[in-house]
């Protein structure tokens, strides 16, 4: 499948999904977004693809929402801004939430809106120090969404979620990792190698694991505390049965580096 608003890749274990206007600030038009949705179904369903790292194309991640003339239907006739969410933010973060990989994402310059949870939805988030944060949507008389309100609180409170959200104020890098927003900042020049470091990481280590931690960290957010152990025990039998699992003890045993495959 051929993409132009992003680029997709999948080699050596990594897919490489990036946003690729770059004249646009990487804004998120309704025909980025399809293609981002597809790069994701097409990550999940690859056997090759090991982790997914996240980037921008240009000066920026994304400026969020494209509210450009000719782009955006704002304005027209029974205009309904909710159904952008239904056809395309919503089913992207609940993708997003679903993948069998670990997600990576490398941000440089203004994470704006929508964009911010697609990146804050990554497992490990490292930004450079160009980069800032901006809930925009008080700005033009929206709400936040792409699942704002549920997963900013659970990132860095409530108390600084709706000072965000409500304030519409950006947040630099450097106050985002102070917050637990984020991961790691970075000197700019910096950040391609510092992402790819985790990257190769990831795209070398026990996936099966990755998967049933990443998942089992995502449903705790809901449930109570004997699900949590019901789950980690329900899990640990499925890792157990894993060929990495064999792997990584006889690679202790033997004191060598694991040679981990992802099954």
């Amino acid at each position: 499948m051929s993409f132009e608003n992003i680029s997709f890749s999948i080699e050596d274990g990594v897919a490489r999904l990036r946003l690729n206007r770059p004249s646009f600030l990487n804004a998120l038009s309704r025909p980025l977004l399809g293609e981002f949705r597809d790069a994701l179904d097409q990550t999940a369903a690859s056997p090759d693809a090991r982790v997914l790292v996240l980037s921008g194309e240009g000066r920026a991640f994304s400026s969020g929402a494209d509210l450009s003339a000719g782009s955006s239907p704002v304005g027209s006739p029974g205009f309904d801004a909710g159904a952008v969410l239904e056809d395309y933010y919503n089913p992207i973060m609940e993708r997003m939430f679903a993948l069998p990989v670990p997600v990576v994402a490398a941000l440089h310059g203004p994470v704006v809106g929508a964009a911010c949870m697609l990146s804050l939805a990554a497992d490990v988030v490292v930004a450079s120090r160009s980069t800032y944060f901006l809930q925009a949507f008080v700005n033009i008389g929206l709400i936040p969404d792409a699942g704002s309100s549920w997963w900013l609180p659970r990132l860095i409170g409530v108390g600084r979620a709706s000072a965000m959200m409500l304030l519409g104020e950006r947040i630099p890098a450097e106050k985002a990792a102070a917050w637990g927003m984020i991961y790691d900042v970075v000197d700019d020049e910096e950040l391609e190698a510092r992402a790819e470091a985790i990257v190769v990481k990831f795209a070398a280590g026990p996936t099966v694991a990755y998967h049933l931690t990443r998942q089992a960290m995502r449903d705790g957010l809901t449930s109570d505390f004997p699900s949590a152990l019901e789950r980690e025990r329900r899990n640990q039998r499925i890792a157990g049965n894993s060929h990495d699992f064999g792997e990584g003890v006889a690679a202790f045993r033997e004191k060598r580096k694991p040679d981990f495959t992802g099954t």
